[in-house]
């Protein structure tokens, strides 16, 4: 089955393009239209006309779908989606799958009934040629986490370079023997940030121990879990780098219950800089994502598709940084 971007390549414009000679030739030069009109007819492109009609009944509402409405990173994230569809007078339809991938194949369905005019992603585990499909009728951003070799526009951090980061701070202070809390190796993120961990430890020739790496669900009480079984090792590590912040707090309080000190015996990292990590105790060190930013900049990206604007740009990457607070210690030492 051709698809746009079938045709899109053929003529060597972009996706957008190809919709704007579909629904509103005028606005497209005469040489770019006709290149695009011979393409279709090549390969003899049948376009999705239901959804195209449906393109032009506006809602003035996008969807978001959220992959653990619980999960305070996401919060800051939906803020900065709501404040700039505000601006630009949409309203934001919530959806929170739960961590289930069916249904955020059921969101799509809503997409498809016109509940919505366009729909921003901040979970990616459907299947990659169902999505692509999909976004081919449809405006569709992921934010947060992405597709590896997708097309789809994208805002995200380098999460490899930022687990890296984190991982290098902990040897720097002196650690050797450092643990990894993952997040479920379905989730491209989780193994972006234990390839990061990874690659700390290979760059400063100190072995991993296939123990010391424990798989989560980026849950408080799997942190709080999986640090209790490093506590009842025989040699316990001396660092944890978590894959987010709840389970690094969670790795704290078992820490705690299991009478080591922290950061003092057991030094601990997390991931996102949520809003309570600044206030618990000790305060977490942690990589922070610019929430608010990537929020913006998906709706961003969204509101050009659905005014059939070019992109410049579809894959976003924006800058994390490494913020030191109390849990791991602010002096070198020798572990």
């Amino acid at each position: 089955m051709v698809k746009m971007s079938d045709v899109a390549k053929l003529a060597e414009v972009s996706n957008a393009t190809v919709s704007r000679v579909l629904s509103s030739p005028e606005n497209v030069r005469e040489e770019t239209r006709k290149r695009v009109l011979e393409s279709i007819k090549e390969l003899n492109y049948q376009p999705n006309t239901i959804a195209r009609s449906f393109r032009k009944m506006e809602t003035k509402s996008i969807l978001v779908i959220v992959p653990d409405v619980t999960n305070q990173f996401f919060s800051e994230v939906l803020r900065g989606i709501e404040q700039k569809a505000g601006e630009n007078g949409y309203q934001v339809l919530l959806g929170n799958s739960n961590n289930d991938v069916e249904k955020e194949y059921d969101f799509l369905n809503q997409l498809r009934q016109r509940q919505a005019d366009g729909m921003i992603l901040l979970t990616a585990r459907m299947k990659q040629e169902v999505i692509e499909e999909f976004s081919e009728d449809f405006p569709v951003v992921l934010a947060c986490e992405y597709k590896e070799g997708s097309s789809i526009p994208t805002v995200s951090i380098d999460n490899i370079s930022g687990a890296r980061k984190a991982t290098e701070h902990l040897i720097n202070l002196g650690h050797k023997r450092i643990a990894h809390l993952s997040g479920p190796m379905e989730v491209i993120l989780s193994r972006d940030r234990l390839k990061g961990y990874h690659q700390a430890m290979l760059r400063n020739e100190l072995e991993t121990d296939s123990v010391l790496v424990q798989e989560g669900d980026y849950s408080y009480e799997a942190g709080y879990n999986l640090m209790n079984k490093l506590c009842a090792l025989e040699e316990p590590p001396t660092a944890v780098f978590a894959a987010n912040d709840e389970m690094a707090i969670g790795a704290i309080k078992a820490a705690k219950e299991n009478f080591f000190r922290v950061p003092e015996d057991i030094a601990v990292v997390g991931f996102d800089d949520i809003k309570i990590s600044s206030i618990f105790e000790p305060s977490l060190t942690t990589v922070s994502q610019p929430k608010l930013e990537i929020g913006e900049k998906a709706m961003e990206l969204l509101l050009k598709q659905m005014n059939f604007e070019e992109l410049n740009r579809k894959q976003i990457v924006l800058e994390d940084k490494l913020i030191l607070r109390q849990s791991c210690g602010f002096n070198k030492k020798k572990k």
